[in-house]
């Protein structure tokens, strides 16, 4: 009688059927409001107590340029409504959307004794959205953010839709994740002490939602040029809820931008592909806005360059920015070593594939496409378009 040893090296088990368990994952409400109106800051006690009734403490995180100025109405706010308020202030720049600045800010978080049910206010333009909504979204795997936008650029766009992220050296936004706030308070009287540079950058993502998706609302705020720059807040509320309302519009047909190519949220990264190139090589001495106008600028040559669009689309775009005191000059990051370090930074871009980028473009106003070309048509194409 003899004894079985270990099966031959080699020899195969037989295969054993995997036992597949589902894990029900309950969808999470989605919807959140953003309320816009004048005054409308001084509720954010109100409408976090509404919504998170189990929070004793928010913290309020602001940069180094906007504390100053509205820090303390903001926290007054909170305690009106009984909230200890953990003030945490970072440096105001881009640099702060860094690793370091997002882990510090954790450890801030952590050494207030934020607890799960507690609350981030983001107070700031689009770099605290950024940081602090991407901290939230990570402190204790998810905590709720409010937004309360300060710059124009924040209000009309990077405030609402839940995307929050940092950026990697040479790439931006790069590190993210979606994160929806529970709630966005758009006070276009915070617009009051924003430098001129900055509100102005606000006016291309405007422009960009009305190129996009509504030729009446790109007429609108360009008429309203003059109203808009005499800061007539009246005005500037109106064109704010509009252009809010159509980001808000496509940001729900596809909140994770999972939609097919030209169909969802992808549509709004319209002049940001190129924007965000030209951006970064300028080393950040261009703010957002004035990369996106660019953007858009190229986007328009491109389209034309492809026998998409009719010539005089360029030059509607140049007049559109011109009138918004806008930057137009393309041409300068499309040469030289500028425009070499634009064609580097397009080879990372996060929407690539094999070379290849999903590109927007428009045939004319509110007729919006995606197209794939590989990034060095694509500089080809905006290098040789007309002058407008």
């Amino acid at each position: 009688m003899s004894e079985r040893g270990p099966n031959p090296a080699g020899s195969r088990k037989r295969p054993i059927k995997p036992l597949a368990l589902d894990v029900r994952v309950p969808a999470q409400p989605l919807d959140y409001s953003v309320l816009i109106g004048r005054g409308v800051i001084e509720r954010v006690g109100e409408e976090i107590r509404q919504r998170h009734g189990g929070a004793a403490t928010v913290a309020l995180v602001s940069d180094s340029n906007v504390a100053p100025l509205h820090g303390a109405a903001v926290r007054a706010a909170l305690e009106r409504s009984g909230l200890q308020v953990a003030p945490m202030t970072v440096p105001a720049g881009e640099a702060s959307k860094s690793a370091a600045a997002l882990l510090e800010l954790t450890e801030q978080l952590l050494r207030a004794g934020i607890g799960r049910r507690d609350v981030v206010v983001a107070l700031g333009g689009g770099v605290i959205g950024d940081l602090a909504g991407l901290a939230a979204a990570l402190y204790m795997r998810g905590i709720p953010v409010v937004q309360c936008p300060t710059s124009l650029l924040a209000q009309v766009d990077a405030s609402v839709g839940g995307k929050v992220a940092i950026d990697l050296p040479g790439a931006k936004n790069l590190l993210g994740v979606f994160h929806f706030p529970s709630v966005v308070l758009v006070d276009p009287d915070l617009l009051a002490t924003l430098p001129e540079r900055e509100f102005c950058a606000g006016l291309a993502e405007m422009l960009k939602h009305g190129a996009l998706f509504s030729p009446e609302h790109f007429r609108e705020v360009v008429e309203a040029a003059d109203a808009i720059h005499a800061r007539d807040f009246d005005t500037i509320a109106r064109l704010l809820a509009t252009s809010v309302g159509l980001k808000a519009a496509c940001v729900g047909r596809d909140p994770w931008e999972q939609a097919e190519a030209g169909k969802g949220r992808v549509l709004l990264n319209l002049g940001h592909t190129l924007g965000h190139a030209i951006e970064v090589a300028s080393s950040y001495q261009l703010v957002h806005g004035e990369a996106v106008a660019l953007g858009m600028r190229a986007a328009a040559r491109v389209a034309i360059g492809r026998g998409l669009a009719a010539p005089e689309l360029e030059a509607t775009i140049v007049a559109a920015l011109a009138r918004l005191r806008l930057p137009t000059d393309l041409d300068v990051w499309l040469t030289g070593d500028l425009g070499d370090a634009v064609e580097r930074l397009l080879a990372h871009d996060k929407k690539r594939s094999g070379g290849q980028v999903s590109y927007v473009v428009i045939a004319r106003l509110g007729e919006p496409s995606v197209i794939s070309l590989h990034f060095r048509e694509l500089m080809a194409l905006a290098r040789q378009g007309t002058t407008a």
